[in-house]
């Protein structure tokens, strides 16, 4: 089973064990940590660890709370160079400040009546016990002390497990969307182009660098593979087209005026032509910014959008390609000669003089005509259609 799988199974069953009256607490701070561990998100499978009472954490956190509750009347001439000590330890060993550790936990954890960081399943039983035996404390554990802890850690685990619950739920749907589109692009590609190709797959791999030199890299590759398409796709002439320049540096106006060739439909036309304009400024804009050493978060951003932008516009001009290509490849019957005839359908000679007999008489051949044509079966029929443009 996948591990995305086991992991929304697991925090399926700790949702419904903290949203259930009678659920174990223990049972699902458990299965919380689990699932952190399985999705590597250490801060929660951490937070678990403190309310399963790991005294790699508890410890020093006990140790941090005792100084507070020492200060809280006054704090001592030393105070802001002690608390940056136990601040410097916890952060030592992974434990952050509002993640780990609160005002509002520590509210809870502080009062031994209510079970201080023993493990929960050890408050959660001894929370048990006095309800059993209908007595407010024990002299050492309180009744309302222990429910408010159970009620705060509960409260805080239902909203951690939300949080992986939505991430497994729904993260991923876009990102699988843009796989979809983005393995298309990528095999139509590498068929048309596999310079071109690798060129905007390694601008793909590229944003997901942490190296600042790669994103940068990423937005000139998607300029680039550009203008290798328009060489591709319409290349460059000294006569304008529609009034545009269509020169070697002109490659978003010659991807346009390609565009502008081979798209039958207006609204389509103008569509396309309109994202491939609007991907052209973008990457201009973001060179000149690049250039000038704008800070590295807005590089990594632009480069994303940039990335994902150009894959849109390939996957439109591929869409307008593919259609060209079979209508300029596949020879037309009514002007093939008797050897393309034969060859191109795998007939004989005899069959081959029907078809431009029944040519000549007919004046243009279509499927009914060449149904008729003795020696024509299903088989020759469909790849008539096939090879060759009716």
């Amino acid at each position: 089973m996948p591990h995305k799988k086991i992991a929304l199974q697991l925090i399926e069953e700790t949702l419904k064990e903290l949203e259930s009256p009678k659920g174990s607490l223990l049972s699902a701070i458990q299965k919380l940590q689990r699932t952190a561990d399985i999705i590597n998100d250490d801060d929660k499978k951490i937070w678990c660890a403190i309310q399963l009472g790991d005294e790699k954490y508890t410890r020093l956190l006990t140790e941090f709370l005792i100084f507070l509750q020492e200060n809280k009347d006054g704090k001592k001439s030393d105070y802001d160079d002690k608390f940056k000590i136990h601040v410097k330890k916890l952060l030592e060993i992974g434990l952050k400040v509002k993640i780990h550790y609160s005002n509002e936990e520590f509210k809870f954890k502080s009062n031994e009546g209510g079970g201080g960081y023993n493990n929960i399943g050890f408050i959660e039983e001894k929370y048990a016990g006095l309800v059993r035996s209908k007595i407010g404390n024990d002299r050492t554990y309180y009744q309302d002390s222990l429910s408010r802890h159970l009620s705060y850690v509960r409260k805080k685990a239902h909203e951690l497990a939300s949080q992986i619950y939505n991430q497994l739920k729904f993260s991923g749907t876009v990102s699988n969307c843009f796989d979809v589109l983005k393995n298309a692009v990528d095999d139509k590609l590498l068929d048309l182009n596999p310079v071109i190709a690798e060129q905007l797959m390694l601008a793909f791999k590229a944003i997901s660098s942490d190296k600042e030199e790669e994103w940068s890299q990423a937005l000139t590759t998607c300029r680039r593979l550009l203008e290798g398409l328009a060489d591709e796709l319409y290349p460059a002439s000294k006569e304008k087209f529609n009034g545009r320049a269509v020169g070697q540096g002109q490659y978003v106006n010659r991807l346009w005026a390609f565009m502008d060739g081979v798209i039958q439909s207006e609204s389509n036309k103008d569509l396309a032509k309109a994202h491939i304009d609007f991907l052209g400024s973008w990457l201009d804009k973001v060179n000149k910014l690049t250039n000038k050493g704008v800070h590295a978060e807005l590089d990594r951003i632009e480069a994303v959008k940039s990335v994902f932008h150009t894959y849109l516009v390939v996957a439109d001009l591929l869409e307008y390609m593919s259609n060209t290509k079979t209508s300029v490849s596949k020879p037309d019957i009514n002007k093939a000669t008797l050897d393309e005839l034969e060859a191109l359908l795998n007939i004989n000679r005899t069959i081959a003089k029907e078809i431009v007999k029944a040519r000549v008489r007919e004046g243009k051949l279509d499927l009914d005509i060449l149904k008729s044509i003795k020696g024509i079966g299903a088989k020759t029929l469909s790849n008539i259609q096939e090879v060759f443009v009716l």
